[in-house]
């Protein structure tokens, strides 16, 4: 059953990365047709249009690649390396923005896995911002780090939560809670509890806790 669970995961996973990256890729692909249609007469709104998506596309599979591939998880990965691959993810959201300082403490020192899982957070959290609004990250005490998401609405996802702390069967997951559930096992694998937080007054709270107990 285990092996089962893990190719239907695997699967998951799979329609995940493709649904976010087919939109950009799809729009590359329809700019560069009207382009070999047209050529010069085609205009500066379909370079432009086909410049926009390959830019996002980068940016997703860049996002993609650190937050589930090995890779992230490496010993040189930086804080700032996680800033910037998020703020370049939702650059193209103009309802999203970032307002925290890589540079200062956040509570926990860099270790592995540590910039990975703070990737998956950030997005985790940015997922219950429906209207948009400001994500930041900051030292909460005692190895814990705290993303806070501020926006009209800000609520967690229905299942969402349960998903993080596999708190459903695998046949409940869909490519929409893969990533709250691939968050999950990032955090245990790296030694890491995760708790949320809603307040109702337009804040949710995402808290990581370097545990020291890797699994």
């Amino acid at each position: 059953m285990q092996d089962l669970n893990t190719v239907t995961l695997l699967e998951l996973v799979a329609s995940k990365i493709c649904h976010d990256i087919i939109s950009p890729v799809g729009a590359v692909s329809n700019g560069v047709e009207i382009l070999e249609e047209l050529g010069p007469d085609a205009g500066e709104d379909v370079t432009d249009l086909i410049a926009f998506s390959a830019s996002q596309a980068n940016a997703k599979l860049k996002a993609l690649r650190m937050a589930y591939g090995l890779g992230g998880a490496d010993e040189s990965m930086r804080i700032e390396d996680t800033h910037k691959t998020f703020g370049e993810l939702i650059s193209g959201e103009k309802r999203l923005s970032q307002s925290w300082d890589p540079y200062a403490d956040l509570g926990i020192e860099p270790v592995k896995g540590y910039c990975k899982l703070l990737l998956c957070g950030l997005i985790f959290v940015s997922e219950g911002l429906p209207k948009g609004g400001i994500l930041s990250v900051s030292n909460d005490g005692d190895n814990t780090t705290l993303i806070t998401g501020s926006g009209e609405n800000a609520h967690y996802r229905d299942n969402f939560v349960a998903a993080l702390h596999h708190q459903l069967p695998i046949s409940s997951i869909d490519p929409k809670l893969v990533h709250p559930y691939v968050t999950g096992l990032i955090a245990q694998k790296y030694g890491f509890t995760i708790s949320t937080e809603e307040t109702g007054a337009n804040q949710i709270f995402l808290r990581l806790k370097l545990s020291n107990s890797p699994e």
